[in-house]
């Protein structure tokens, strides 16, 4: 460094830098953070897809709870020779440890389609789509409890924090409506165990993370402006990023500010797009009969309009949606007892808006885009709680897929002769995971990022493709 006569005035190189970031040097820095977060948004992080995707958008129908396996899609005859008898095989130790008998469906199976799949008679409208669905009965949980399960079952990990599979999603991918966000939680009315973390987007940015949006004429909280003109609700968000620019001017790049801007700037476009979405009048009265949505049992006309909004949402683009089921009475699909009439009613409320939206996506060509899946957490035991209920099992239990890239009519997997544990293609949900990405032409090695020291993945150091119930 050259001589100086006023040393307090004199700066090093090293000094000269470090002045100059916080100066003009942040000029160039926000423009380049500013392109990177709207390429971010709009692409993902990848870019574009490892390879190509066989569906643009994913439905999560979400039965919260754990839907029985043994009374749904995994039929098991045996169960009704030793009905009320003790359970003739060992059993591992349960949520309540309250074990009664061995418990046989109370609903007839029988087989439907040219697959020859049997459905329980719980899921009549269902059943007429099962050569579109590829049933794995083989699925396997590490948790029993709901909330550790729900957070695995979401996020690839038992423990709370971690980011959400679709926050992954359209972290990779990006969105495709730049007035929606990109993962949609619909609400029928019940958060599961667990609470939002299910839906957070953990260490990812938090622009990743779920928009909740319920099941009303309002789905959004505080849509509506209260200034009187476009313009002068417009000027205030300007002079609100000019605020939220000169702090980040001054702290550098700040995950919770760079969000909370893209929310304002996203909450201010979703004023138009969200009643566009909920406006039905372009619907023909078949299509909102077809979903259920003037059936007599309520909850079928929650449900109804949640899978009919899904629907509407994949049309403008949204990457990944999920819907969570409405309360008819009874606690979720988590039927310690009354196992007739709780899941009769879940089945009721979820049954013909499922089969309405697989009938429509494939009427409107959408079909070969869209990934549906189905499931909860984990199934049921095969033995009853107490008299007329179900415990917790994840030993063994039924999800299904359908839609683009996915082979229909499939059986992947099985369960022992009662139901209870898997004893071919163990399917785990790195599994279940890292399927829904390849169906969107992401690498689930490969959709990586560093937190704490390492690169974290939503499948961890785990997961395998089902390629068998793959088209």
């Amino acid at each position: 460094m050259d001589s100086c006569n006023h040393p307090t005035a004199c700066l090093s190189r090293r000094q000269l830098l470090t002045n100059a970031a916080c100066g003009f040097g942040s000029l160039a820095l926000n423009w380049l953070l500013q392109r990177e977060a709207a390429a971010s948004d709009k692409l993902g992080q990848l870019g574009s897809p490892h390879a190509s995707p066989k569906v643009k958008s994913v439905i999560f129908l979400y039965m919260d709870g754990g839907p029985s396996q043994v009374d749904t899609f995994d039929p098991k005859p045996l169960l009704q020779k030793y009905d009320g008898q003790p359970f003739p095989a060992e059993t591992e130790p349960t949520q309540f440890n309250n074990l009664g008998g061995t418990l046989a469906s109370p609903w007839k199976f029988k087989p439907y389609g040219e697959s020859g799949i049997p459905v329980s008679d719980l899921f009549p409208h269902v059943a007429k789509h099962v050569d579109d669905l590829a049933v794995i009965r083989s699925m396997t949980s590490n948790f029993s409890e709901h909330t550790n399960a729900n957070y695995f079952l979401h996020t690839g990990s038992g423990l709370q924090g971690r980011p959400s599979m679709g926050a992954w999603t359209t972290y990779g991918l990006g969105s495709e409506n730049d007035n929606l966000p990109g993962f949609v939680v619909l609400n029928g009315g019940l958060i599961p165990p667990g609470g939002l973390d299910n839906f957070n987007s953990g260490f990812l940015p938090a622009a990743f993370q779920g928009s909740i949006f319920a099941a009303s004429d309002t789905p959004v909280a505080n849509i509506k402006s209260l200034d009187k003109s476009p313009a002068a609700q417009r000027s205030k968000l300007d002079l609100l990023d000019k605020l939220d620019q000169l702090t980040l001017d001054k702290v550098g790049r700040n995950d919770q500010i760079e969000s909370a801007i893209a929310n304002y700037e996203l909450a201010f476009r979703m004023q138009s797009a969200v009643p566009d979405l909920l406006d039905l009048r372009d619907e023909t009265p078949g299509t909102l009969e077809e979903y259920g949505l003037n059936h007599t049992f309520p909850h079928t006309q929650t449900f109804g309009r949640l899978c009919l909004l899904s629907r509407r949402l994949v049309e403008r683009g949204v990457r990944f949606i999920e819907l969570t089921v409405p309360h008819v009475g009874h606690d979720r699909w988590d039927q310690h007892s009354n196992l007739k009439e709780g899941h009769e009613k879940n089945c009721l409320a979820v049954d013909q808006p499922i089969a309405g939206l697989l009938a429509d996506l494939k009427r409107r060509g959408m079909f070969d885009s869209t990934l549906v899946v189905w499931g909860g957490e984990f199934g049921r035991t095969p033995f009853a709680q107490g008299k007329d209920g179900r415990d917790h099992n994840p030993f063994g239990f039924s999800m299904w897929m359908a839609g683009g890239g996915v082979k229909g009519g499939t059986i992947y997997g099985q369960t022992d002769e009662f139901g209870y544990k898997v004893i071919e293609n163990r399917a785990e949900i790195h599994d279940l995971h890292a399927t829904i990405l390849h169906l969107l032409g992401v690498d689930h090695k490969r959709l990586t990022f560093r937190f704490s020291g390492r690169d974290m993945r939503l499948t961890d150091v785990h997961g395998h493709v089902l390629h068998d119930i793959l088209a």
